[in-house]
């Protein structure tokens, strides 16, 4: 055998630990939005709440109160104990985004990239094809409206063609129009800002140039434009 054809099972293990983690996910918080809907909740904050608790569970009767406690009740919220490696070092390394599924993209964005321009960074790192692939079944709960945020709030002329790009792959991921109608107010409002300015930065580039001298470059980014509008519900 040549050593091409080793296979790695460790690798092949930790994908597939990291695929039946997402699946779980996925399944969990499903069935937790149509939980809301049938309960027919009052507003969004109650709806989102529901979904961001899915991986809590029942008390049993040996935790109640008085009983010895030996699990934390919610695994997700543990403050002051981080595990092991949470506390190891982050090298500049890990910085960067490099998730091959998309359990690993959510579980390094939550607990790598806390500021805008550090997940700013790792959208362009990642760039839309990528990000494509990893959330082709869908984007997980709150994790559209949290990128369009990060894409809105520093976005660049130059990174212009990228950021259309991203939205192009996030636009065909499974469940887009569901998940875009649930993103809060302030996620939609962020939404519309990015958009305004992607227009704007298309403009100046059109000055002093005539009617028929515009890039073919440009008109393919702007035919982009216009369609992702659409899909966006972007007036």
């Amino acid at each position: 055998m040549k050593r091409n054809d080793i296979i790695d099972f460790k690798a092949l293990e930790k994908e597939l630990q990291a695929a039946l983690t997402a699946d779980e996910k996925y399944k969990r918080e499903n069935a937790a939005k149509l939980r809301a809907v049938e309960q027919r909740v009052a507003s969004y904050e109650e709806f989102r709440g529901i979904v961001l608790a899915s991986h809590l569970k029942p008390l049993e009767q040996k935790d109640k109160i008085g009983g010895k406690r030996t699990v934390p009740w919610n695994c997700h919220t543990i403050q002051g104990r981080p595990s092991q490696d949470e506390t190891t070092e982050i090298s500049p390394e890990k910085t960067l985004l490099q998730p091959e599924t998309s359990a690993e993209f959510y579980r390094d964005w939550r607990r790598y990239l806390r500021s805008g321009p550090e997940r700013y960074e790792a959208l362009l790192h990642l760039g839309g094809p990528k990000l494509g692939r990893l959330f082709q079944m869908d984007v997980g709960f709150g994790l559209l409206g949290e990128m369009l945020m990060a894409l809105a709030d520093h976005v660049r002329p130059a990174d212009r063609c990228v950021v259309l790009g991203i939205l192009r792959s996030l636009a065909s991921t499974g469940r887009f129009t569901l998940n875009l109608s649930l993103m809060s107010h302030v996620e939609k409002e962020s939404c519309r800002s990015l958009f305004q300015k992607l227009q704007a930065m298309g403009t100046p580039s059109l000055e002093g140039r005539g009617l028929g001298e515009q890039p073919g470059g440009l008109q393919e980014e702007e035919s982009l434009l216009q369609e992702l509008l659409r899909l966006y519900h972007v007036d």
